[in-house]
């Protein structure tokens, strides 16, 4: 059992909105819809489809985000932002943010992760728990957006989807947006292991 819901209140909903967070019920194109919530590990859904690097963009003790501060229940902690591509191309841009208790107990392995993806802390163990997904509409000069600018050339994501992941009692939070061209691909297709 998760330590409490991960079931936002009303305020949290409004103060989101004012922080460049819009949550809304369904994105626009239902592709899309399908990355934003398919669960397990998202590093093996984009393997279906080519070869994915992770490029490590920055990471370190910084001041939290609002939504990561009432996630995670301090002001401060070690954050991760990285960008996956897929087949040379950026897919996803995420960020992983935790406390810096946590990091030095439960979630150390999150700093020797290096250009391997997260997926290695999360999916691989069979005691780490998962809130509920929730769907993010990133809105224009919003942390996460100007974030995107600085790090993503081009068309960057519009979309995010963000959990809490709990493993002895000690939370993760993570947060992924999506380019808009993974909605080209099948959201369903997983690589066929043998036998």
């Amino acid at each position: 059992m998760l330590p409490r819901s991960a079931a936002p209140s009303l305020s949290s909903h409004r103060a989101a909105r004012h922080k460049g967070l819009r949550r809304e019920p369904h994105p626009a194109s239902p592709s899309l819809h399908a990355w934003l919530m398919a669960t397990g590990s998202l590093t093996a859904r984009l393997r279906a489809h080519g070869r994915v690097e992770v490029q490590v963009q920055r990471q370190g003790s910084q001041r939290l985000w609002p939504e990561e501060r009432r996630d995670l229940r301090c002001r401060s902690g070690h954050v991760r932002e990285v960008i996956l591509l897929l087949n040379g191309v950026p897919v996803v841009w995420a960020r992983s943010a935790t406390s810096h208790r946590a990091l030095q107990g439960t979630w150390k392995a999150l700093t020797g992760l290096g250009t391997r993806p997260l997926a290695e802390l999360l999916f691989q163990r069979s005691h780490v728990g998962r809130e509920p997904l929730r769907i993010q509409q990133l809105t224009r000069h919003g942390r996460a957006e100007s974030r995107l600018r600085a790090a993503w050339p081009g068309t960057h994501p519009r979309w995010a989807r963000s959990s809490v992941f709990w493993q002895h009692g000690q939370a993760l939070r993570v947060m992924e947006s999506f380019a808009p061209w993974i909605a080209r691909l099948d959201a369903h297709r997983l690589i066929r292991t043998p036998g």
